[in-house]
This record gives structure tokens, sequence and C-alpha cells, in this order.
């Protein structure tokens, strides 16, 4: 994530005494303010986590993304000129109740108090909240999202958090899921001291979100134990997690995403103890809310003109996963670049 001002800094092209206002600091955001600050306009990044990069920070592991290169990066936008506003989380509407970063916000700014000072607005909010199962017992203490399960031991680790803040990590810890979220789950769990480490997985090994290789050589090799058409539908305990009830899968026709459909078995469910569960099924969109006529699309991403990225609000734009849905970081990063070059059109119109 080094080098994320697209030019050198005696290259910028002169002021336009133009203000854009990035709302969100993650590889989008970042992505879009390279751009805008080569281009001479006064970029002001708004974030809610107490330092620039998101998830590259708070959400994945620093062997798969070294924070220092992420650091690098954001050093490079200030000395061009950006300003960050951190701790800030920007709401559109209803304050916000449930969000991660709430634990460690200190102030709000509406979008629309943005909307008036800015010339521009680019939302890159991103996708912060994880998907749920939906089945009996995901509200039980020891069940959490994998995403929030990370999040909380990094904000911790960086010093943002207090330690009774994290979430424990049992003896017995189930995994659910195919994705990279999954495997660092799995692999955090490992680190914090997990005697035994499972990670479920509905469809087989070849179709795992992660890879097959990532599988074999990240968890597998290091004790996790993969298993693979299993899918838990009950989580069971009195006052805290206790066990899991699973049903086998098999695989049908394909689905809409083309990969083979999975299927429960009939009379194959069975239980087994486990006192942690982390979730890892996928993420969605997390818009600063509603307000100002900014439409969104029927998966919760925001609405933008595909000739444009501009959102149904003038003036007002979106790139990365909050648009997109979620996808990697170089596909986000790209996506805010291509953002920021139409909000420069935008700007000279």
């Amino acid at each position: 994530m080094k080098f994320l001002l697209r030019c050198r800094p005696n290259t910028k092209k002169p002021p336009t005494g133009k203000k854009v206002a990035i709302v969100g600091a993650g590889p989008a955001g970042l992505g879009a303010a390279g751009i805008l600050l080569c281009s001479g306009h006064e970029v002001h990044i708004y974030d809610a986590l107490p330092e620039p990069g998101g998830l590259l920070i708070f959400g994945i592991p620093p062997f798969r993304v070294p924070r220092e290169g992420v650091r690098e990066g954001v050093k490079e936008l200030v000395e061009a000129g950006a300003r960050f506003y951190t701790s800030t989380f920007v709401y559109c509407g209803e304050k916000p109740h449930e969000h991660e970063a709430l634990l460690l916000v200190k102030n709000f700014v509406d979008l629309k108090d943005l909307v008036e000072r800015y010339d521009a607005v680019v939302i890159t909010t991103g996708t912060w909240r994880s998907r749920s199962l939906n089945v009996p017992g995901e509200d039980l203490p020891g069940v959490h999202k994998a995403l929030d399960y990370l999040f909380r031991i990094y904000a911790h680790q960086l010093g943002y958090l207090p330690k009774d803040k994290v979430y424990p990590t049992g003896k017995k810890v189930l995994v659910v899921g195919g994705g990279l979220t999954a495997v660092d789950a799995a692999l955090e769990a490992k680190l914090q001291g997990a005697e035994k480490v499972v990670m479920a997985y509905r469809r087989t090994i070849n179709e795992a979100p992660a890879g097959k290789r990532t599988i074999e050589t990240e968890l597998i090799a290091k004790g996790v134990e993969f298993r693979e058409l299993l899918n838990p539908v009950a989580f069971l305990g009195r006052d805290r997690l206790e066990r899991v009830r699973f049903v086998k899968m098999k695989l049908g026709a394909p689905d809409k995403s083309g990969r083979p459909r999975p299927e429960p078995i009939p009379g194959s469910e069975f239980e087994e103890e486990f006192d942690t569960v982390l979730v890892a099924v996928g993420e969605e969109p997390t818009p600063p809310g509603t307000c100002l006529g900014i439409e969104f699309n029927p998966d919760g991403t925001i609405k933008v003109d595909e000739k444009n990225m501009q959102t149904t609000r003038r003036g007002v734009f979106a790139a990365g996963d909050v648009a997109t849905g979620p996808s990697l970081i170089g596909k986000a990063l790209a996506s805010g670049m291509r953002a920021a070059q139409f909000v420069d059109e935008y700007l000279r119109t």
C-alpha cells in the first residue's frame, strides 16, 4: 500500500480551490485521495477508526498486509496535504447504534454537513457488517462474528481497545466459512491458545473462496482441522454456547454463483461440543445511512451511475465495496482511484 500518492509532490497540479471530503479511510478512500491530491484539490478524509487504513489495519493480520506499508502510504498523503479526521463517524439520517467502530469513535459528523461544506463527497465506507447464519442460538455468549473477533483483537494489540472488550477465545473453537476471514480467524484462534480449532465449510475445499492451497498450507499444516460438506443448524447451551448441531451436506446443481449448490442430507444431523463459534460467511455494505435522496441497490450497495460513479445525489460519489459489494483489496483501491478521476472531471466542469 505504499505509493498511494499517484504523482511526485513537485508534480502536483496547481491548486484548484476545490475541497473534497472522503468518508472512509480504507483502500478505496486512500486510493481516491492519492488521485485527487495530485489533481490539485484539497482533500479531507473522515474515518471512524483511530488511524487510517480500515480493514488493512484493523481487520487483516499483518502477515497478510504489512501495516507499516499502509502507514507509509498514509504518510505520503499527509505530506501532500491530506487532512485526516480519525475517530470520527460520519452518519446519514440517524446516528448509528450497532457498529464495531463505535467502540473507538469520539466524534460524529452528519453527512448533510459535509455535502454543504465541500464541493464533492466520496463515500468509501466498505463492508463492515458480517452476515448472520440466522440459526437458533446465534445470540448465545460465545458465538461471535469472525470479523468482529479479529477487529477487537487487533484494536487491543494496537493499544486502542482495553483487554476486557476483546472476545475471549475458548478451548474448542469452531469457525464457520471458507473465505480468507475464516482462515484468519482460525489462525488467530490458534495463536490465542485454543486447543482445538475446526473450520467447517458447507461445500468442499475445492470450492472454498480462500483456495485449496491456502487452506492446506496456512491451516491444515498448522493444526487446524478442515471439515467440508458440513453446516451448523443450531447453537446450543443454557447460559452460553456448549454444543453445535450440524447437518452433513452434499453438492447439487450449480447455483447463481456458478458453484455446486450445497444441499442438506436428511437424517445426518449430529452434535459436538464447542465453547466458541466464529461466523465468517461474508460481509454486507455499511453505508453511512439513509438521507439526501441517496438510493441503494437490492443488495444494500449504494447505487451509482456506471458512467461516472456518482450516486443519485449530485456531487456525492461512492466507490469500493460499499458500491460494488465485497471484493479484494486491489479492486477496492482501483475503484477509489477510478471514482477520483470522475470527481476531478465533475469539479472542473
